[in-house]
Formats: structure tokens, sequence, C-alpha cells
């Protein structure tokens, strides 16, 4: 009986089954997900090519890139054929599309409307485990000067210092605000702390002429918009 290869490791495959080639001679666009997957921990396991193991890790999480992105290192790691350098390689990769994607929104600049918010902070706390609160400072032509991080907390809510705000507002030169904080419940109904926030912030800058554009729920998928609901 032949002896089974003791490696799937791709070098060793044909070449039109190489990813790495593939992706050299037709363009990244023709490969799949698990095949781009595959480039990135080089080989799979004794039983097992790397595009099949990718195939495999996929499926796990309904072959969502979005979800992938979620999985720990150790939970990574449960696969067969995956250890912690090929888990890290995994997670920086997931984590480069997650600022690629905040990079692409934030080009933008202009804040248009709830949903340009929303593509620009998503990226960033849309899927948090943990609550946190930002505040985008714009200009006259409501283009994005800064957006800073204003508290980080636990899933139960956050701690929100008006007078840093209003602080930070100055010195940036701000005349328009947007709040933005996410619920990791997924719920988008504001609580009474959310609604007591956003008016004591826009009581506040309306004494220095800043204007409070509006105040976004957001969550992975959907937000919730103050302005839109007419709560401001």
């Amino acid at each position: 009986m032949q002896e089974k290869s003791s490696s799937f490791s791709i070098k060793h495959w044909s070449q039109d089954d190489q990813p790495r080639e593939k992706l050299l001679y037709k363009g990244k666009a023709a490969l799949s997900d698990a095949e781009l997957v595959a480039i990135l921990i080089g080989s799979g396991s004794r039983d097992e090519s790397a595009v099949s193991l990718c195939k495999r890790i996929l499926a796990s999480v309904d072959n969502n890139l979005n979800e992938l992105g979620k999985l720990s290192i150790k939970q990574l790691m449960d696969f067969k054929g995956i250890g912690e350098a090929k888990a890290i390689t995994i997670t920086a990769a997931m984590e480069l599309g997650r600022r690629r994607r905040g990079e692409e929104a934030l080009e933008k600049k202009k804040i248009t409307s709830s949903k340009s918010v929303f593509e620009l902070m998503q990226p960033i706390i849309g899927e948090l485990e943990h609550e946190e609160f930002w505040i985008i400072y714009l200009n006259n032509s409501n283009k994005v000067i800064q957006k800073s991080q204003l508290s980080k907390g636990g899933i139960t809510g956050t701690l929100v210092d008006v007078r840093l705000v209003m602080k930070n507002a100055l010195e940036a030169g701000a005349t328009g605000l947007v709040l933005a904080h996410n619920h990791p419940s997924g719920t988008l109904k504001p609580s009474q702390a959310d609604k007591s926030i956003t008016q004591k912030l826009k009581t506040a800058a309306q004494s220095l002429d800043i204007r409070v554009l509006d105040h976004l729920i957001i969550t992975e998928k959907a937000y919730f918009s103050f302005a839109d609901e007419a709560l401001l």
C-alpha cells in the first residue's frame, strides 16, 4: 500500500491547485475565501489540505467572514492543523480587513446622513462585546475634524463626561457634534440614560453655539438615529 504523504503543504500541490499561483496568474478575485485564508496559513495538517481545512473553518461560521473575524485565537486553535502562529495570522488578517473598512468610511469625511455615521462607526464599535461612547467632531461643512472615544465600559453602560466633550470641541474648533455608542445586546431601543445624556450634551453644546446633529445607537448590522426619530 502506498505510504500516505506526511504533509499537505501547498508547495507540494500541482500548479493548478496552488492558491498563490492562482492569485498571481488569475488575479485575487478568482480565489474563493477558503483559498485566500489557505494562503495565510500555508499548510494544513497531516490528513487535510490547507484549503480543505479553511473550508471547514469557514463552514463553522456559515461562510461569513465577519463571523470568522470574531473567532478568538483559542477558538481557531480548536481546529486540528491550526496552531498558535496560524491562528494569530488569521486574526491579524481579519483585523486589517476591519480597519480597512474604517479607513474607507473615513475617506468620505463629510457626514451627510445617519447612514454615513453608521458606515463610519460600525467597523469601530459595531461588533464589540462591551459598550463604548464616541464623539465625532465636525466643522461648518459637516466634515469630520476628528473622532474620539469618550468612554469605555461594561455591557451595562458607560460614563460620559460632558465637560470633557465641550473642552475637546473647543480645542478642535468644532461647530457640530455627532454622538455614537454601541449596544452589545443588539437592541436598538434607547434607554432613559441614553436620552438623558443626549439632552445634557445638547444643552451644554447650545451654550457654546455648537450643534448636536445626531446620536446613533449602533449594533452589528443596524442603527437607531435620534435625529431620524425626531428625538433631538
